[in-house]
């Protein structure tokens, strides 16, 4: 290898390294019971909905591991990518996809720091609550059946704490499910 290959190889990506954490997110916001127990929208935006509610769980997860930010940036890199590439296969044009994607940044940042507010409090049905209100804010976009509601604030409940539950090590390796 050559000096000038040594100075300027990036080695390899670290997004290559979250691949399976991504990819364990997508999944689980693929398993049908979202939809049909927990009335998300089974459409582009309510998958988009979805996906971004528990992306931001597994980042919450991260956050709890300070000296795991940089996977926490790669992740999200990741996301941007998926994104990116998915406005383009829709035929975005070059011009609108630094836009949407932004926006999409935006939805992360806010859904990200709603769970966060909503995880933070102590009390029980306080957490619930406003859990329940980011769920109606963000993944609904229509009224939705208090059944359906509790369903999916129960699944989020359920991935938060297996979350929390599991090593970081584990987490990162995409154990998620």
């Amino acid at each position: 290898m050559s000096i000038f290959s040594r100075l300027f190889s990036r080695g390899p990506d670290r997004k290559d390294a979250m691949v399976p954490l991504y990819n364990s997110v997508i999944t689980l916001g693929r398993q049908p019971h979202w939809y049909l127990d927990g009335g998300v929208a089974d459409d582009v935006e309510g998958r988009f909905n979805l996906l971004v509610t528990l992306l931001s769980l597994v980042l919450l997860r991260l956050e709890d591991a300070p000296d795991k930010a940089e996977a926490g940036v790669a992740l999200t890199e990741l996301f941007v990518d998926d994104m990116d590439g998915q406005l383009r296969q829709e035929g975005v044009g070059d011009v609108v996809v630094g836009k949407r994607v932004g926006k999409m940044m935006s939805i992360l940042g806010g859904r990200l720091g709603g769970l966060r507010e909503a995880f933070a409090l102590e009390d029980h049905d306080a957490r619930r609550a406003a859990l329940e209100d980011v769920l109606r804010r963000n993944v609904y976009q229509t009224e939705v059946s208090e059944e359906a509601l509790g369903y999916a604030c129960d699944g989020m409940i359920a991935v938060h704490a297996g979350l929390v539950g599991r090593g970081i090590d584990t987490v990162l390796a995409g154990e998620i499910l």
